[in-house]
């Protein structure tokens, strides 16, 4: 328990990172397979039409739902890879520095005197 303790403050960032990897992970394992489903869905339904088992209209209606799920994923997946990409861009992003508050050096009258000597 004290070791856990002590570690905390380095190990919870660590074990934060994990756990949105595992998040991150089970996530695209669901849509995997939400689309991976769907394409069997289909695939079984153009064999039952094929075998005569569903008629053209119960077919063409099933598909075109399946067909819109289909497009649905992967508007849905085209949008979140976007909304990774630019929340990237923003933390690459640096501030450029602002130079409009900078004075130039002004000299002092008494630089401005030349001494010569011989």
């Amino acid at each position: 328990m004290l070791m856990k303790l002590l570690l905390s403050p380095v190990m919870g960032p660590i074990n934060g990172v994990v756990w949105i990897a595992e998040k991150i992970q089970e996530r695209t394992n669901t849509e995997f397979d939400d689309q991976e489903n769907l394409h069997k869905k289909l695939l079984n339904l153009q064999l039952s039409f094929d075998l005569g088992e569903i008629g053209e209209e119960e077919f063409e209606e099933q598909e075109e739902e399946i067909l819109l799920q289909i497009q649905a994923l992967e508007e849905e997946k085209a949008s979140l890879e976007q909304e990774e990409y630019l929340n990237e861009e923003e933390e690459d992003l640096i501030e450029e520095p602002q130079f409009n508050n900078i004075s130039t050096p002004t000299i002092a009258e008494e630089d401005k005197t030349l001494v010569l000597s011989r």
